[in-house]
């Protein structure tokens, strides 16, 4: 299964991000080296969200991400979300399905 974890990002995101920077990516590179993020990034014009894919059984690790994270921590991210994303389409979806 595929788990999206979404951040909205505190209006100061950019300016308040470069303390944290560091533990947030060691964190992210973590998890992905673990299996657990396939991708990750603020969204752009505004950066307003950021959006993290994570890979599994379950929603466990991306909220466990979330909690440890040092900019949720830190009030960069004002609420998290995480939610299931039923991929169907390409060679990493969750849930392939092939026209018939």
């Amino acid at each position: 299964m595929h788990f999206l974890l979404i951040y909205d990002l505190a209006p100061d995101y950019l300016e308040r991000r470069g303390e944290y920077r560091d533990e947030h990516l060691k964190l992210g590179w973590a998890a992905q080296e673990r299996g657990e993020i396939v991708i990750a990034g603020a969204l752009a014009d505004p950066a307003d969200r950021a959006v993290l894919l994570f890979s599994g059984e379950s929603s466990d690790a991306a909220e466990r991400f979330a909690r440890a994270d040092p900019y949720v921590v830190h009030g960069l991210v004002q609420q998290w979300h995480v939610r299931p994303w039923v991929t169907v389409v390409g060679k990493d979806a969750s849930n392939p399905v092939r026209p018939t």
